[in-house]
């Protein structure tokens, strides 16, 4: 036991022999003397060597000589590595070396690193990585380097901690869009990649694709842009002759880049080459964009072109596009030229309903040259040529939260015929609702009888309204033209039940009309005509009338057995009768004498009466009394079938009409022709919920004379049928598919159905719409993977349109219109698609608007062909170019306008 003590003893004298040592080593004796004597010893041991000791000395004793400006060389490592492997780690402490094998990985900081062998040199600070042979000799498990956002898959790669430089053999990597492969890049830091021998696309098949762009030489800095020397296009691999001295590709990843829009060059009959489509992209920032792009034609023509589209999140969103167009044909000094200008101005805008609950702003602007679009040499869909009206609206409303809450609303419209070019206008039109009114309801419960229902509200409005044609439209004639007026009603109105079964409803109605021009006449006994002379400044009328209606709804319904297929049919009746009282308003009415019209030398005199309200802003009132019963009758046919699906336990319920609609009107005070003619319209379903018949005719009940004129006499008492169809109408429009007749959307927004032509194709497609044929498309990858080629299904679609009208109002019995429109598509590949879109006016026996189209999907490219035949707007387009937006400007397109001599 002595002997262990003395062991023990031993043992604890050398061990405080060696701290001390080591003690007098890190800290001298004259530097713990100068220490002050509140600092303990602890203290001094816990700190770091060099000058941090120093800097505890007094300020009047430091050695200024002891501070190195020279800072202490960076760690090589500034994070812990962490590192795995599959087969085996191996650390080699002679040559200081980490070996990894086998699915092999390392993390540091942001970096990371897979490969099948990884050596880890901790001397020289490198990482060097690449792929392993498995047992069949293909390489295998090749290096995947993570930085960030950027991911490289090289054949092998040398890392440097230290310096964070890379030298990459044989890189693959994706920025954005394109598919980037090298030789060898050498990584100067985490921003600079210089590359050599590069070859990249945009084509989805990376190993073999269907072009690339090749260059000697690459600076690339990772999601920013690619900057390259001698640059040559490949097509399969076959070298296209032209190349470029440099290029410039941005690659920016959250806003869109500015720069250069590619002209098309092409050819047009009437005014010579052309470049068509040039311009700017102006990235503004995150919310809006604005592109300029322009035509010349080598005659003189030009067109300049500006478009906008703007969107804040939650806030709005829209659109503007202005187009000026400066046309010659033919040349200066020959008999047919002419020079003339157009234009045409678009804005859409919507506004996030739940921006601004209370308010809202909104508009829709189509306005411009009646002609723009028949005579615009850049409009490559027949269906915008085709377009015969052009509207506009503008509006914002606010909402009151009173009681009654009130409702007001500014808007602006505008209306233009461009076969007429007769524009009417309103700027502004002011409109004041305010909400229902109820004097005599309860405060708490539900509201019954007539008096606790009667209620009243009040609506205003106010116009002003301009007329005026496109050579005048903006002009100081169009605004001293305006026409000013503002119009109030408050209507009374009350409902209730009349025994149980009954609902009447009473109204009347007060309305006041507020002019500021009126009209006056007088006869000229020496120009012995009649003078229309017009009077400035503030004039106004009031109306009423009184209405009441009666209405019910009848069931009937008819059981075959629940055994049958159709089990029962139903019948739905809802009959309504009204009344409705105008009275005379004839104080607004004056009169003058005049000589009459089949009296030459005008011996005899006729009373003229007029009301100086005729022509005016809201019309005269009426000066004839007018009393009427309305009746309508309102029917639906509705069968219940047995289910074809076994498992359903209910049966089917389908509709065999869904509306038929009988009504008419008879005049109490009328001096003659007392009975409206009867209407009768419906709708027919032939297969449910998807085609449906709409059709509409119109009854007669008087005879005619022989000047085809309506007489006082029923038509079966001069010798006729108890009606005579004046008119008649049918229509359907029906969408085939080979998805089980599914119906296809035709409320797109495209550039088409602004211009304010049909949103559906049944007049053809513009270019746009016809590229995205494929781009769109959704593909069922799993559904590609079981199809057999003896089972493939050509997709295809086809619209029908039919409409035709028959006219008989003065006995001509004649069909007045008879067309059939269609519209198809057809797959013939899983990348071939061919459409057409035409129809035939059964009248005249001639095709309507006709347009053949064919579309090929070349995996990084897109090639279309578009081609009117014939007819005033015979033209084609042809189309190819790079699907990628970012390389959207190498195309090639040569079209044929119409030839604007037809």
């Amino acid at each position: 036991m002595r002997t262990k003590i003395l062991i023990v003893l031993q043992i604890l004298g050398v061990l405080l022999i060696c701290c001390g040592a080591l003690q007098a080593q890190e800290i001298s004796v004259n530097t713990l003397r100068s220490i002050p004597a509140d600092t303990s010893y602890k203290q001094i041991t816990n700190k770091p060597q060099g000058s941090t000791l120093t800097g505890m000395l007094p300020a009047s004793q430091r050695d200024s000589t002891q501070t190195d400006s020279i800072k202490p060389p960076r760690e090589p490592l500034t994070a812990i590595v962490k590192y795995s492997a599959t087969d085996y780690s191996k650390f080699d402490r002679r040559s200081n070396k980490l070996y990894l094998y086998n699915e092999a990985e390392i993390n540091y900081t942001d970096i990371n690193i897979k490969a099948g062998q990884i050596i880890v040199d901790n001397t020289n600070n490198v990482v060097f990585a690449k792929g392993i042979l498995d047992s069949a000799g293909v390489y295998t498990q090749g290096p995947v380097f993570v930085q960030a956002q950027n991911t490289v898959e090289p054949d092998s790669i040398k890392y440097n901690f230290k310096t964070e430089k890379a030298l990459i053999y044989g890189s693959r990597t994706k920025q954005q869009e394109f598919y980037i492969k090298n030789e060898v890049s050498k990584r100067v830091n985490d921003s600079v990649v210089f590359m050599r021998n590069v070859r990249f696309t945009t084509s989805e098949n990376e190993e073999d694709p269907e072009y690339y762009f090749y260059a000697r030489k690459v600076k690339f800095v990772p999601g920013k842009k690619i900057v390259t020397g001698l640059v040559n296009m490949f097509v399969y691999d076959v070298p296209i002759p032209l190349g470029v001295p440099f290029a410039y590709f941005p690659m920016e990843k959250e806003t869109s880049v500015s720069g250069f829009i590619m002209p098309s060059p092409g050819e047009n009959n009437e005014r010579g080459y052309f470049l068509q489509n040039g311009g700017y992209y102006f990235a503004i920032n995150d919310y809006a964009d604005l592109t300029l792009t322009g035509d010349y034609y080598t005659n003189g023509s030009y067109a300049l072109r500006g478009s906008s589209a703007y969107r804040k999140r939650y806030k709005f969103s829209g659109n503007v596009n202005i187009r000026y167009e400066h046309l010659l044909t033919s040349e200066r000094g020959l008999p047919d030229f002419s020079e003339t200008n157009t234009y045409n101005i678009q804005w859409s805008h919507s506004q996030d309903t739940k921006s601004s609950p209370n308010s809202r702003f909104s508009a829709s602007v189509n306005l411009g040259s009646s002609d723009y679009f028949r005579q615009s040499t850049n409009i490559d869909n027949v269906a915008s040529r085709l377009t015969n009206t052009l509207s506009s609206s503008v509006s914002y409303s606010k909402t009151f939260q009173t009681v009654p809450q009130v409702n007001l609303a500014l808007t602006a419209r505008h209306t233009q015929n461009t076969q007429t070019q007769i524009i009417n206008m309103t700027l502004p039109s002011l409109q004041v609702n305010v909400d229902r009114i109820y004097p005599f309801a309860p405060k708490t419960g539900s509201k019954k009888g007539i008096i606790e229902n009667i209620n009243f509200n009040y609506s205003g409005s106010g116009e002003n309204r301009f007329v005026t044609t496109d050579s005048l439209f903006f002009t100081a004639q169009m605004f001293r033209d305006a026409e000013l007026g503002v119009q109030h009603s408050i209507p009374l109105t009350t409902n209730f039940k009349l025994f149980k079964h009954l609902s009447v409803s009473a109204s009347t109605n007060y309305q006041e009309s507020w002019v500021f021009e009126t009209i006056n006449q007088s006869f000229d006994t020496e120009q012995r005509e009649i003078v229309l002379d017009t009077v400035n400044g503030f004039d106004s009328f009031r109306t009423y009338n009184f209405s009441t209606s009666l209405g019910t709804t009848l069931y009937g319904q008819f059981n075959f057995g629940e055994d049958k297929k159709i089990q029962a049919i139903r019948h739905v009746i809802k009959p309504s009768v009204s009344f409705n009282y105008n009275p005379a308003f004839d104080q607004y009415y004056e009169t003058f004498l005049a000589p009459e019209l089949d009296d030459p030398n005008g011996d005899l005199t006729r009373e003229v009466t007029y009301s100086r309200f005729d022509g005016g802003f809201y019309g005269a009132p009426g000066n004839f009394s007018s009393s009427g019963v309305s009746l309508t009758i309102n029917n639906t046919l509705e069968a219940k079938v047995r289910d074809r699906d076994s498992t359903a336990v209910e049966p089917k319920k389908i509709d065999l009409i869904s509306n038929l609609a009988v009504s008419t009107n008879y005049n109490f005070l009328a001096d003659s022709l007392r009975l409206s003619p009867i209407s009768v319209r419906g709708t027919i379903p032939i297969i449910q919920n998807k085609l449906s018949i709409n059709f509409n005719t119109t009854l007669d009940p008087y005879a005619l004379n022989n000047n085809n004129q309506r007489i006082d006499k029923l038509n079966i008492e001069n010798g006729g049928s108890l009606f005579r169809l004046t008119n008649a109408s049918a229509n359907f429009s029906y969408a085939f598919s080979s998805k089980s007749f599914e119906k296809n959307s035709n409320d797109e927004d495209t550039q088409t159905a602004r211009n304010g032509a049909r949103r559906d194709n049944l007049l053809g497609e513009d270019g746009d719409q016809l590229r995205n044929k494929f781009n769109n498309k959704e593909e069922d990858e799993e559904e590609d993977v079981k199809r057999e080629l003896y089972n493939y299904k050509i997709p295809w679609n086809l619209r029908v349109n039919y409409n035709v009208n028959y006219g008989n109002l003065t006995r001509q019995d004649m069909i007045t219109s008879h067309a059939v429109n269609f519209s198809g598509d057809v797959e013939l590949g899983e990348r071939w698609f061919v459409g057409a879109s035409s129809g035939i006016d059964l009248t005249t026996g001639k095709f309507t608007p006709t347009q053949l189209r064919f579309a090929r999907d070349l995996e990084s490219f897109n090639m279309t062909f578009a081609w009117t035949p014939f007819g005033t707007y015979a033209s084609w387009n042809f189309f190819i170019g790079i699907k990628s937006s970012v390389l959207s400007d190498l195309k090639y397109e040569k079209r044929r306008s119409p030839d604007q001599n037809l």
